[in-house]
C-alpha cells in the first residue's frame, strides 16, 4: 500500500459502507443536517471466560481526535465513491450528495463530550456522546468504535494485570502475534492501563516511552552452532550491554546451565565495575524456577538482580505463579517477598489480542433529534430489555460513598444535578422495583463525568500527556473499591438512572410497543 493508498484506506473513508448510503438517504430526505445525538457505550465488561472484568479503563479518545482533524472529503474518495455502482449497474450515489460530500463532507459541525482518557468506565455509560448534524454524525460511527473500543480493551486488560504486580514492572511485548497495525494502539492503551514499558520501538518513539527487551533464543543457539556454547552467548551480550545485560537463561537447561552461566558472566561484569540487571525465564514452572533461581542469585551474591518472566502470562496466570511461590520460597529458606520483590513481568499475546474475549461490546446508538428547536429523545426497542439504549440528553455522574470510594454512577436528565437532592433514588436501569437511595450524609462528593472536547468542529479539550492520563488511571482505581477489582467473581459496580430518566425511559418503551 502506497501513501496514497494509505491516505485513501485511513482517512474519511475509514468507515462501513452502509454509513455511506444511510447519509445519502438522510440528505436524500432533507434530514442531513438535522441536529442528532448518538451515545456510544459498552454493554458489559469483558469476560475471559475462567473470570470476568469489574471495571474498564477508557483510551483511544487521543487517537480518534488526529483521525477527525485531518479526515475530510477529497477528490479522490469522491470520485471513488462515484465509480461504485449496484447490481443493475447504476451508480449508488447520486452526483449532487456527492459534491454536498466534497463540499460539506467536513466534522465541522461536531460537538464532543467524552469521559477522559484513562478513567474508570462502566457498562452502559456514555462514554462518549456525539451531537451533530445528522449526516457526518453517522459517518463518524465506524472509526468511532475503531478507535476506541479496542484500546478500552486492552487497557482494561493491563489493568488488572498491573493490580497483581504488586508495584512490580510490568512489560508489554505482543507485538509479534499482534493484529498487523492494531499492537501500535494496543501498546498505547496498554501503558495507559499501567504497563511501564513497550518492546514495540516505533510506538515508544511517539509515545516518549522508551522501549524495553532482552534477547531472543536464537542469539544462544547462533553461538552454540558456532562452538562457542551458551556462555559465549552470554560473554557477547555482556560485551555489548555491559550496562544493560537481561541474559534468557532457558535455551540449554535452566537450573544447570543458563543460572550458573549467567552468574559467571554477572561475575565478570561486576569485577569490570559494571552492574549486572537480571535474567529472563520464558518456559518451564516459571513459580518454581523463580524460586530457585533467586536462590542461585542470592548465594552468589546477587540479591539485587532482577528476574523477567514471559510466557503466555495474563493476570490469572500471575496470581497462580505468585501463589505458587508463597508456598514454595520457604522450602529454600526465602520469604515470598524476597522472590516476588525482584521479579518484572513480560506479557505478550495474552495482553494483545485480549485472550478470552477479543472484541469490546462498545455501541453507537442513536438517542436524540433535534425538533424545531428542541430536543426529542429517541429510543431502540430490542427483544432483549438489557440492550434498550437509556434515551435522551443525558449527564453522568460519578458518587463517592462515605469512605471516599466510588460507589455508583448516576445517569440523569441533562439539567438534572444530583448534587441539589437531599436524598437520591438510583434506580436500575433494566429491572422494575430494583433501586437504591443514598443519603447526603451517605455522599462525600458527586462529580460530572462528562467533558467537554469540541465544540461546533472547535477543539476546547487541552489534551493531557500519556503520564496524566497514566496518574488519572491509578487515581481511580485507588477510588474502587477492592470487590469491584476482584480477579474473580468481582463485585458488580452500580450503574444507575435517576427517576426522571427511568420514567421518560419506560414512557418511551410503552409508547413504541402500542405504537
Amino acid at each position: 500500500m502506497n501513501w496514497d493508498e494509505k491516505r485513501m484506506a485511513e482517512g474519511i473513508l475509514y468507515t462501513d459502507m452502509y454509513q455511506i448510503t444511510m447519509a445519502q438517504l438522510y440528505y436524500r430526505y432533507g434530514l442531513h443536517e438535522r441536529r442528532a445525538q448518538f451515545d456510544h457505550f459498552f454493554r458489559s465488561y469483558p469476560d475471559y471466560g475462567e473470570h470476568k472484568a469489574g471495571f474498564c479503563i477508557n483510551a483511544g479518545l487521543e487517537w480518534l481526535l488526529d483521525w477527525m482533524d485531518q479526515a475530510r472529503f477529497r477528490d479522490e474518495d469522491v470520485a471513488y465513491l462515484g465509480s461504485l455502482r449496484d447490481p443493475a449497474g447504476r451508480p449508488i450515489f447520486a452526483p449532487d450528495f456527492l459534491n454536498w460530500l466534497r463540499e460539506e463532507g467536513t466534522f465541522d459541525g461536531i460537538t464532543l463530550r467524552a469521559i477522559p482518557e484513562g478513567r474508570v468506565v462502566h457498562p452502559n455509560v456514555p462514554v462518549t456522546v456525539v451531537e451533530g448534524p445528522l449526516a457526518m454524525a453517522q459517518i463518524m460511527e465506524t472509526s468511532l468504535l475503531n478507535h476506541l473500543n479496542y484500546q478500552i480493551l486492552i487497557a482494561t486488560k493491563a489493568a488488572r494485570i498491573c493490580e497483581v504486580t504488586r508495584g512490580q514492572s510490568l512489560l508489554e511485548f505482543g507485538m509479534r502475534r499482534g493484529h498487523e497495525r492494531g499492537v501500535n494502539a494496543g501498546a498505547r492503551a496498554a501503558l495507559i492501563g499501567g504497563a511501564d514499558f513497550t518492546s514495540n520501538v516505533g510506538a515508544s518513539a511517539v509515545l516518549g516511552f522508551p522501549p524495553q527487551g532482552t534477547h531472543a533464543h536464537s542469539m544462544v543457539q547462533l553461538f552454540m552452532a558456532l562452538g562457542e556454547g551458551e556462555l559465549g552467548a552470554f560473554r557477547a551480550y555482556a560485551d555489548v550491554y555491559p550496562d544493560n545485560c537481561v541474559l534468557l537463561v532457558d535455551t540449554i537447561d535452566t537450573l544447570e546451565s543458563g543460572v550458573p552461566n549467567a552468574i559467571t558472566v554477572f561475575e565478570e561484569l561486576r569485577r569490570a565495575g559494571h552492574q549486572p540487571r537480571g535474567v529472563r525465564l520464558d518456559s518451564g514452572d516459571l513459580a518454581y524456577l523463580s524460586v530457585r533461581t533467586a536462590k542461585m542469585l542470592n548465594d552468589a551474591g546477587f540479591p539485587e538482580v532482577s528476574i523477567v518472566l514471559s510466557n503466555q502470562l495474563d493476570e490469572l496466570t500471575i496470581w497462580q505463579i505468585q501463589t505458587q511461590i508463597a508456598s514454595e520460597a520457604p522450602r529454600y529458606g526465602l520469604s515470598a517477598d524476597e522472590v516476588i520483590g525482584r521479579l518484572i513481568y513480560g506479557v505478550g499475546t495474552r495482553l494483545i489480542t485480549s485472550e478470552g474475549d477479543a472484541a469490546l461490546d462498545g455501541v453507537y446508538k442513536l438517542v436524540a433529534v433535534e425538533d424545531d428547536g428542541g430536543w426529542m429523545p429517541a429510543i431502540k426497542i430490542s427483544e432483549s430489555v438489557a440492550k434498550v439504549p437509556n434515551p435522551g440528553q443525558k449527564a453522568v455522574w460519578r458518587i463517592y460513598d462515605r469512605n471516599g470510594r466510588a460507589t455508583a454512577d448516576l445517569l440523569t436528565q441533562v439539567d438534572e444535578n444530583p448534587a441539589d437532592a437531599e436524598r437520591l433514588l438510583l434506580h436500575h436501569p433494566v429491572e422494575h422495583g430494583t433501586y437504591r437511595y443514598l443519603s447526603a450524609s451517605d455522599i462525600t462528593s458527586i462529580e460530572p463525568l462528562l467533558e467537554e472536547i469540541i465544540v461546533d468542529g472547535r477543539f476546547v479539550y487541552e489534551r493531557p500527556t500519556l503520564e496524566q492520563i497514566r496518574e488519572r488511571r491509578q487515581q481511580d482505581m485507588d477510588r474502587l473499591h477492592s470487590g469491584v477489582k476482584r480477579l474473580l467473581f468481582p463485585h458488580i459496580y452500580h450503574v444507575s438512572l435517576s427517576e426522571k430518566l427511568w420514567e421518560q425511559k419506560q414512557a418511551l418503551i410503552a409508547a413504541a410497543h402500542a405504537a
